[in-house]
């Protein structure tokens, strides 16, 4: 049992390492040139793990992180790190690649247990207490499970990285106000009880218009139409959105009853004019929703103060956000409690399953050692045995043989115990 106890040092763990390439270093688009699609990653991931000698390998994929969870007993060197970027993207030139790793993240052993968990935890996350992050790293290791990457360790890990997360989301208060602007955009929405019949214009097809029409859609609305100046882009949201597609010079000539605008260009001039608004509401004189999100605004203030319609700017969407981050922020103390519980935690789940794996062979070797004795050793002994002698016998091996097998575990199991309690 001591040996045991000797070699029961997180083996496992001390061939965990992460690269990872965050918003914290990188701009948004350039984490975008490290995505890889799906389709893609099943030829890609396993052709990287053979290449470069992986045990096992999980991707991680966000709009603001791409992140490799793998196990290896190799040194990650500077060469290493050379290797593993040029193999899994060779389109990068030279100055490409010095940029990412030079600004990337190597985290190993302890220190990359503690990232996978802040990360799912969301304290890492561009927008902090956003739970999404949870989902993200789900599917990204059933994908890589079923990309036939990962192994036992990976499993285990994730597993307790999903439980530590949903601890810190359940038993603190970190996610329990939005500061995301689209969240908060349709909460301001659900508070005047727009109508998910309501008829909405989409002014641009951004990234922010974008993820808040996909919201939108999630809760039930699905009266959509789509201005935007390239009519492709148009096309390609309203094709996402079950709704229809305009060019953005065509809003002057919508005759359609709308009830809700949500704009959001680039454009440094208001698109939508005091006169512009006129002319698509015609006689209309019921109550409108404006949400503006546009820095700097789409819509003039004239429109706000001469007519009917409530006002929902990036400005004040921003203070709320503001505000609930600071809220957010006072929890993190709590979480890093969660989190440091958690670290310890796996590492004696990570023993207990070293030993497992290290005793995976003993009820074979015991049932060898009795098929030995009574078919060899004890074979002329056992002829002379009357049958209930014989089965007493049986009885007193098979109690021995699963005796034999259990308490070896039960012994090194304890010892984990009483060290972890020191």
């Amino acid at each position: 049992m001591q040996d045991l106890e000797n070699n029961s040092a997180n083996n496992s763990l001390k061939k965990l390492h992460i690269i990872a390439f965050t918003h914290n270093d990188f701009s948004l688009s350039k984490i975008g040139k490290l995505h890889i699609e799906e389709e893609n990653q099943k030829d890609a991931l396993p052709a990287l793990k053979s290449k470069i000698g992986l045990d096992e390998l999980m991707f991680l994929s966000t709009c603001n992180r791409v992140e490799f969870i793998f196990v290896t007993d190799k040194k990650i060197s500077t060469t290493f790190l050379h290797n593993f970027l040029t193999l899994l993207y060779p389109n990068l030139n030279i100055n490409e690649r010095e940029e990412y790793l030079s600004n990337s993240i190597v985290k190993n052993e302890l220190e990359a247990l503690d990232h996978i968990l802040r990360v799912a935890s969301s304290i890492d996350s561009m927008i902090l207490g956003e739970r999404e992050i949870i989902r993200q790293v789900r599917e990204s290791f059933e994908r890589s499970k079923e990309n036939k990457l990962t192994g036992d360790f990976i499993r285990l890990l994730i597993n307790h990285t999903i439980e530590v997360a949903k601890k810190v989301y359940t038993e603190t208060n970190i996610a329990k106000r939005p500061v995301s602007i689209v969240s908060l955009a349709y909460k301001k929405l659900k508070e005047i009880n727009a109508s998910l019949n309501s008829s909405i214009l989409i002014i641009g097809a951004g990234k922010t218009n974008t993820n808040m029409c996909k919201y939108l859609l999630k809760y039930g609305f699905k009266n959509f139409h789509v201005f935007n100046r390239t009519f492709s882009k148009a096309q390609l949201l309203a094709k996402e959105i079950n709704g229809k597609p305009y060019q953005l010079n065509e809003l002057k000539n919508f005759n359609e009853k709308f009830d809700i605008i949500i704009t959001c260009t680039g454009s440094e001039n208001h698109i939508i004019t005091h006169d512009l608004y006129k002319t698509i509401l015609k006689e209309d004189k019921s109550h409108k929703t404006i949400i503006d999100l546009a820095i700097p605004q789409d819509v003039s203030p004239e429109i706000v103060k001469n007519h009917i319609a409530s006002h929902i700017s990036i400005e004040s969407l921003q203070k709320i956000s503001n505000k609930n981050l600071k809220i957010r922020s006072k929890e993190i103390a709590l979480v890093e409690e969660i989190i440091s519980k958690g670290i310890l935690k796996f590492q004696h789940i990570n023993q207990v399953r070293e030993i497992e794996i290290a005793m995976s062979s003993v009820p074979n070797k015991v049932k060898e050692i009795k098929s030995n004795a009574i078919n060899d050793i004890f074979k002329n002994d056992l002829k002379n045995l009357d049958e209930d002698s014989r089965e007493t016998l049986d009885k007193v091996v098979n109690y021995m043989e699963k005796k034999y097998i259990s308490i070896p575990m039960l012994m090194a199991k304890d010892i984990l115990i009483k060290k972890s309690l020191k």
